[in-house]
């Protein structure tokens, strides 16, 4: 089962209670926080080079079902 992320639980929360929520600002929170889950699994390798990004975003995708 693939892990939810901090974005996705708060929209979640925010339909629940019955809030509108803007699907524009929702899908910028989103690619904003995939980012930064990627730059820090990136920054944890070590050795920054481009090949290592490519592995940040597999371990995203894989990690989060992307």
């Amino acid at each position: 089962m693939a892990q939810q992320t901090a974005v996705e639980w708060l929209y979640e929360r925010f339909l629940f209670a019955g809030y509108a929520v803007n699907s524009e600002w929702k899908e910028q929170a989103k690619q904003m926080e995939k980012e930064q889950i990627m730059k820090a699994v990136y920054d944890s390798m070590g050795t920054n080079f481009d090949p290592n990004w490519g592995r940040a975003e597999m371990y995203y995708n894989e990690t989060y079902n992307k």
